[in-house]
């Protein structure tokens, strides 16, 4: 989502590096580059002005000293007040639930994203231990009930069952008796919304929130609003009790800056962001990492937690003991591609790393996308059990039936061969050292020969993708 402000900010930043000291002048050209970025990323005019403010003041006013480095201090000054734009360091991700049962009302404009955000959302708080009921209060939009209903099978999450002609009122008070006479934790109110805000709208949610007394009332906001994201945020701020922001398709081409000016409109913090259509992303916004990738420093933190969330403990000292003997093959090979599929694939997980930017450039020059992966899989998945344990068996009419099986060329089977024969090769040397080597180590080795080839200085294996 950060794309384009990324690369401008950092474009700024390079301006300045380096120098043994800084001017006014360079501040002010500095400050000048930032600006443009943040209005072309769709910032709201007045936090843009406020923020180039008060990073200006800050750093004008600074005691260069001879143990920091002048570029250094003004990059530090902008990453904190970025962070602090977005909500703060220390923001209190956690969903305020009130005595059992607890209400959560979800608002914003049609289309949004709210009905999807409940379903993400009460997987979330039922992978806590929450027992959680889902409710649609959408009379207006055809099949929106019907749509929360899939969802909540999808998830295994129960839902309010459908009572046709019955007011968003009156559906709250039905699901209110149900969660006290069935002991559910949570309620997740999924509300109507509007294409503009109106007071048909803002009557409706007030009546819903005077019955439900919520412990949280989430705007639901689509990252991909741009300047307008600001008017709505105010406008359901003033009007419906908004205590929390929830930002969806921040994975899309969006330009950021609906991220960048919410929570300072309406001094309520982002708390969690959905990074795609899958019920899984959903994740917690955590500003200072934000700031961090938007600088281009990565967040490697967040990387270790994904990767912590998809290996498991026992995969890793079962692998771990395969490469000590030298008994890697096909099939561990394919399990650790998917582990890479799960954590966001290849342009996932690089996003992550600082310089991530220079990264992507770097792979869409050499032709370095997911969809080597994918190919990998094919491959892989069209060897029999025998192949997969043993590839030395691997000849000339068995790489035929393979490379037609899966829809790639011969020469491309040869390669996969050459990197895994190069990959076990390696472990088996790391597996003697007492070393702790998986597939983005291996991938690193110098000559892998990867599909279209690779930029030159470009890192796949300097990410910690396993648990260690």
């Amino acid at each position: 989502m950060f794309d384009s402000l990324s690369d401008k900010l950092v474009s700024a930043f390079d301006k300045i590096r380096g120098k043994g000291s800084l001017s006014e002048g360079d501040i002010a050209n500095a400050m000048k580059e930032v600006r443009l970025a943040l209005i072309e990323a769709d910032v709201a005019l007045d936090v843009v002005k406020q923020f180039i403010s008060d990073v200006t003041s800050e750093a004008q006013g600074q005691q260069i000293t001879k143990s920091v480095k002048p570029d250094q201090m003004v990059f530090k000054i902008v990453q904190d007040k970025l962070t602090d734009l977005l909500g703060g360091k220390n923001t209190e991700n956690d969903i305020n639930l009130s005595s059992p049962p607890s209400s959560i009302m979800l608002v914003g404009l049609q289309g949004s994203g709210k009905t999807t955000s409940a379903a993400k959302m009460g997987m979330m708080l039922k992978n806590s231990g929450k027992k959680v009921l889902l409710a649609s209060l959408d009379v207006q939009r055809p099949a929106a009930m019907e749509q929360l209903q899939i969802l909540g099978d999808q998830t295994n999450i129960d839902v309010l069952p459908i009572e046709k002609n019955q007011r968003p009122i009156e559906i709250t008070k039905r699901s209110n008796q149900l969660a006290k006479l069935s002991g559910y934790d949570v309620v997740i109110l999924d509300t109507a919304g509007r294409t503009s805000v109106d007071d048909e709208l803002m009557n409706e949610l007030s009546e819903v929130y005077s019955e439900s007394k919520p412990s949280e009332v989430f705007l639901v906001a689509d990252a991909m609003t741009g300047q307008e994201a600001a008017n709505v945020a105010k406008s359901f701020k003033e009007k419906s009790n908004v205590t929390s922001i929830i930002l969806t398709r921040v994975d899309g081409d969006a330009r950021g800056g609906a991220a960048l000016s919410m929570s300072n409109i309406t001094n309520c913090p982002i708390k969690f962001m959905g990074t795609g259509e899958k019920i899984e992303a959903f994740e917690t916004f955590k500003a200072e990492r934000i700031a961090s990738r938007i600088l281009g420093m990565g967040d490697v933190v967040s990387l270790v937690e994904k990767a912590q969330s998809e290996v498991k403990e026992e995969e890793a000292k079962d692998l771990a003991k395969k490469i000590s003997k030298g008994t890697f093959d096909f099939n561990d090979f394919r399990k650790q591609l998917n582990q890479m599929k799960k954590m966001g694939g290849m342009q996932g997980i690089l996003s992550l790393l600082p310089g991530a930017q220079k990264i992507k450039k770097q792979m869409a020059v050499g032709g370095l996308d997911d969809k080597i992966l994918v190919r990998m899989d094919s491959m892989i998945s069209s060897m029999t059990s025998k192949e997969r344990v043993n590839p030395k068996i691997l000849n000339g009419s068995r790489k035929r039936r393979i490379a037609e099986g899966s829809g790639n060329s011969v020469q491309d089977l040869n390669r996969l061969l050459k990197q895994f024969k190069q990959m076990t090769l390696m472990m088996k040397k790391m597996g003697k050292k007492g070393g702790n080597m998986d597939i983005s180590d291996a991938m690193n080795m110098q000559g892998m020969d990867m599909p279209n080839g690779l930029p030159k200085g470009f890192n796949p294996g300097s990410f910690p993708f396993r648990r260690r």
